[in-house]
């Protein structure tokens, strides 16, 4: 993974989320998505707020320290508050600032010499691993739009950047369910949107996951239930961790349901 790589697939894949909702009606801003008390709105503001931050950890990494400073022990609290702001704008607004803050991370990213940490929430990252995590970020919160809208997205290879996080940060659900990480080394075998195949793990892992490297970003990401998806597992450990699976720090929370979109656009 290159910054130059990751940085202009994040930049793409956050033009596809403006996309999804720079042309629709002021009052579809309104609109539920499946994240339980969350519009649209809700959505672009928690995206907008999320890049302000990855441009302050990149560009001043001491402004962002006394930031997170701040920040209380209530999780949910501190995304809320983050958001307030943004939500008290309207559409035409909210979209300019998310184009904004967008284009300011992008910029702060690019910047950071090779090599260098940058300061996140749980422990300092390369920019390139903290761009990933935007096109997590980017890949979750728009599924919860085009659901919203009902819109069937169009997936290209640029998730692998997401799977290739995923993997890296496979342990996160155990962590955020305050269970034991097993001494255990997973198996990925993943086919891409173009037909490509990602591989991680051990070869002769006994433990293993495969299926659509789409489905795993919707797993990981949380927006969709594993009975909907066509990942397999072979091995106890690996069958739970589809149970488990995240990639993000901090509560699980509900998830989705069965069959909540068994046939929903994808």
């Amino acid at each position: 993974m290159t910054t130059n790589d990751v940085l202009a697939d994040l930049t793409a894949e956050g033009d596809a989320i403006d996309s999804l909702v720079a042309g629709i009606e002021p009052e579809r801003w309104t609109t539920p998505t499946p994240a339980e008390g969350w519009t649209i709105a809700h959505q672009i503001a928690h995206l907008t707020a999320t890049f302000r931050l990855a441009a302050t950890a990149a560009g001043s990494p001491d402004a962002f320290t006394a930031m997170t400073a701040r920040l209380s022990a209530d999780f949910d609290a501190n995304v809320d508050a983050a958001m307030a702001p943004y939500l008290a704008e309207p559409p035409e607004v909210l979209l300019a600032r998310f184009r904004d803050e967008r284009a300011a991370a992008d910029k702060s990213l690019a910047a950071v010499p090779d090599g260098q940490l940058v300061p996140w929430l749980v422990r300092p990252l390369p920019a390139p691993v903290l761009a990933a995590a935007g096109m997590m970020e980017l890949f979750g919160h728009g599924q919860d739009i085009a659901d919203a809208l009902g819109v069937r997205r169009q997936y290209t290879d640029r998730i692998g950047h997401l799977v290739a996080f995923a993997v890296r940060t496979w342990d996160f659900g155990y962590q955020a369910r305050g269970m034991q990480t097993p001494d255990v080394s997973f198996r990925f075998v993943l086919t891409a949107p173009s037909g490509m195949v990602w591989e991680f793990g051990p070869s002769d892992g006994e433990q293993s996951i495969t299926g659509p490297a789409v489905d795993f970003c919707l797993l990981v990401t949380r927006r969709r239930h594993r009975a909907d998806l066509a990942l397999a597992a072979v091995g106890p450990q690996a069958d739970q961790w589809l149970d488990i699976a995240q990639a993000y720090r901090g509560p699980a929370g509900p998830g989705r349901s069965p069959g909540q979109f068994a046939a929903a656009p994808r």
